[in-house]
C-alpha cells in the first residue's frame, strides 16, 4: 500500500444503526445542504453491517447485508456522494451461529468444517499433558507465550454428535448456556418413566442454576448428550484454522463480496492472532503472520482492495514500525493518548516526537481520537512512562470511564489494556478541551478518523455499560432528534467546521510538507504547505485556545470557527 493509493480526507466511522436506527437516516445527512454535507471524504461503517450475533457486528455469522438497519441501495447511495467505503473483515473467528459452525455440531467428523476451527488437543498433542476435564494443558513453556484476551484457556468445549467432546480454540468471548428440559420434555423427547423423568429434571435444573456441570449417573448418558446437542445454546466467536484450504476459500469469497458491496478499504480486525504455531506466540508470531498477510493481499489485489491491518501493541515492541517496512499502513493507536497527556500536562513534548516519527518515517496511518473500542494503554507503553499512564487511567477513571484489563493463563490480571470513555468525557466534558483535541486531530498527519459519537459530543453512557459491558459506554445510538438538538450546540457545530476545512482544503495530504515549531513545548506549533496552500495550527494548550489560519492564491485568512 503506498501513498498514491491511500485515499486522503476525513473518514466518518459509525454503525449502520447510530444515527436513526439505519444506514439511510445517516446517508441522508451527508448529502448536499444537509448539516453533515462536505465533512468526511471516507465513511468506515463497522461489522453490524453484516448479519451478526454478538460485539457489536465483530462476531460475523456471515457477510451478506444485515437488511434490517442497512440495504445494498445506501452503500450506493454513499458511492454517488463521492465518500470510499471502508468495510471490516474480521479474520481470526467467526460465530458460532455461522452455517460452518453449526455443520460442525450437527455432523462432526463427517462435517466437510471438521478442520475449518482449531482443534485445542490436536494442536497441542505431544505438547502438553492431558487435563481431567479433556483437554490438552500446554507444557510451561508454550503456556508462558500464550497471549489472552480473557481469564482461563482460550477453549470452548463442542459436543460431538457421537457423544464425545472436542475442544476448538475460541481467543476472544463466548457463552453457553444450558435450558433445562422439564420432566415432560424427558418424557416426551427421551422416553423416560414419570419418576425417572422428574427426578432428572429437578437435578439438571438444581445443577445448571447452581452454575455447576451437570455430571449426571452414569445410567444417564443419554441424557447428557441430549442436554449437549439439543438444550444448550452457544454465543461466541471461534478461532479459524488457516491451514485450512477451505478457510482461504472463504476469506477469497468475504472478500469478493466486499469489492461487490464497493468497498475500497478493508480493515483487518484481529488478524495478528490467526497464525498460531505451537512454540511461537499465539500474537503476531513471525514469519507466519506476514505468510498470512502477504496471502491475503494477494488475494485483495485481484479485488482492488486496500488492506488496513489493526493490531494493538506496545510501541516499544515495533510492530507499527514492521508494518510500514511491509509497505501496509496501520492504526496510529498512540495518538488518542498522547493527545490527552498532552492536554493535560499542558506539554505537547511527548507528542510531538511521535508526530515527527511519522513524518520522518513516512508512515501511512489513520488516526482517532475515539472508537467503538476504547482509548488504548497498551500501545503507549514506551511513549509514555509508567507513572505518566497511571495517572492518565485516574484521570479518565474520575471521570467516569472504566478500564479493561489482559489476563494469563491463569485468570490474573498481567496489563492493562485500554480506558473505555468518550472522548469527550475522557476531557472532562469540556468543549474547549475537547474541541482543541479535534483541532490536533485535523492536522495530525494521516487519515482523520472521526467516530459519531465524539461528533456529538456523546458523554459516558453507563446505563448501557452495566446493560452490556465496558464499550458500550461509548456507542450510544442516537435518534434524529438527539442530532438535531445536538447540532445547536456550539461543539458540535464547531466541529463540523474543522472537518471541513480539513476535509476541503488542498493543503493536507501524503504529498504535503509538514514543519513544525517546538521551540515552546506549551505551544503547539503546525503548518502544512503544497502547490502554494498553507495552513496552519497555533494552539496553546496550557490555556486550551487555537487558531487556525491559512493561504492560498497569495492571500492569508484564518479560519472563522
Amino acid at each position: 500500500m503506498n501513498a498514491g493509493r491511500l485515499p486522503d480526507g476525513v473518514m466518518l466511522n459509525a454503525y449502520p444503526d447510530s444515527v436513526g436506527g439505519t444506514l439511510d437516516a445517516l446517508v441522508d445527512l451527508l448529502r448536499p445542504g444537509q448539516p453533515l454535507a462536505d465533512t468526511a471524504s471516507l465513511f468506515y461503517i463497522l461489522p453490524s453491517l453484516y448479519n451478526s450475533d454478538l460485539d457489536r457486528g465483530f462476531s460475523v455469522v456471515d457477510y451478506d447485508i444485515n437488511n434490517v438497519i442497512a440495504t445494498e441501495q445506501d452503500l450506493r447511495d454513499l458511492a454517488a456522494l463521492g465518500l470510499e467505503l471502508k468495510l471490516d473483515f474480521v479474520l481470526n473467528h467467526i460465530s458460532v451461529q455461522s452455517s460452518q459452525f453449526r455443520d460442525l455440531l450437527a455432523r462432526g467428523d463427517d462435517s466437510p468444517y471438521v478442520d475449518f476451527f482449531v482443534d485445542w488437543n490436536e494442536f497441542w498433542a505431544g505438547e502438553g499433558e492431558m487435563g481431567p476435564d479433556g483437554y490438552v494443558i500446554p507444557n510451561d513453556e508454550h503456556m508462558a507465550k500464550l497471549f489472552m484476551r480473557k481469564p482461563g484457556l482460550p477453549i470452548l468445549e463442542v459436543p460431538f454428535p457421537d457423544g464425545s467432546s472436542r475442544f476448538y480454540w475460541n481467543t476472544f468471548y463466548q457463552s453457553v448456556t444450558v435450558d433445562p428440559p422439564t420432566a415432560a420434555e424427558l418424557k416426551t423427547d427421551l422416553g423416560l418413566a414419570a419418576d425417572v423423568a422428574g427426578r432428572v429434571a429437578d437435578e439438571i435444573a438444581q445443577r445448571v442454576a447452581a452454575g455447576e456441570p451437570l455430571d449426571l449417573a452414569d445410567d444417564q448418558g443419554e441424557v447428557e448428550r441430549y442436554i449437549a446437542t439439543k438444550r444448550t445454546h452457544y454465543l461466541g466467536q471461534m478461532d479459524l484454522n488457516a491451514q485450512s484450504d477451505a478457510v482461504w476459500d472463504y476469506y477469497d469469497e468475504s472478500l469478493r463480496k466486499m469489492r461487490d458491496y464497493g468497498a475500497r478499504i478493508i480493515r483487518l480486525d484481529a488478524f495478528a492472532y490467526l497464525h498460531k504455531e505451537v512454540g511461537r506466540s499465539n500474537f503476531f508470531n513471525e514469519p507466519g503472520t506476514w505468510d498470512y498477510l502477504n496471502r491475503l493481499q494477494q488475494i485483495a489485489d485481484g479485488y482492488g482492495l486496500l488492506l488496513l491491518p489493526e493490531i494493538h501493541s506496545r510501541y516499544d515492541e515495533g510492530i507499527h514500525r514492521k508494518l510500514a517496512a511491509n509497505g501496509f499502513a496501520f492504526y496510529d493507536f498512540f495518538f488518542p493518548g498522547l493527545v490527552i497527556d498532552a492536554i493535560e500536562t499542558g506539554s505537547g513534548i511527548h507528542l510531538l516526537r511521535w508526530v515527527r516519527e511519522v513524518g520522518d518515517q513516512g508512515y501511512l496511518t489513520v488516526n482517532m481520537l475515539g472508537c467503538h473500542d476504547g482509548i488504548p494503554l497498551l500501545d503507549i507503553k514506551g511513549l509514555l512512562d509508567e507513572a505518566a499512564i497511571d495517572r492518565m487511567i485516574e484521570t479518565i477513571l474520575a471521570r467516569g470511564g472504566m478500564v479493561k484489563d489482559l489476563y494469563g493463563p491463569d485468570g490474573k490480571k498481567i496489563s492493562y489494556y485500554q480506558v473505555n470513555a468518550t472522548f469527550f468525557s475522557a476531557l472532562d466534558a469540556d468543549p474547549s478541551r475537547f474541541l482543541l483535541a479535534r483541532a490536533i486531530q485535523m492536522f495530525m498527519p494521516g487519515v482523520p478518523e472521526v467516530w459519531y459519537l465524539d461528533l456529538f459530543a456523546g458523554t459516558n453512557d453507563h446505563e448501557a455499560a452495566a446493560a452490556g459491558g465496558h464499550k458500550e459506554i461509548n456507542r450510544t445510538n442516537l435518534t434524529l432528534a438527539d442530532v438535531a438538538e445536538k447540532l445547536s450546540e456550539p461543539v458540535v457545530q464547531t466541529q463540523l467546521e474543522l472537518l471541513r476545512f480539513r476535509n476541503q482544503f488542498p493543503a493536507f495530504g501524503f504529498d504535503a510538507e509538514l514543519s513544525i515549531d517546538d521551540s515552546d513545548q506549551s505551544v503547539l506549533s503546525l503548518t502544512w504547505r503544497t502547490e502554494g496552500h498553507s495552513a496552519s495550527l497555533r494552539a496553546d494548550l496550557t490555556t486550551t485556545e487555537f487558531e487556525i489560519t491559512y493561504e492560498e492564491a497569495g492571500e492569508s485568512r484564518r479560519l472563522e470557527i
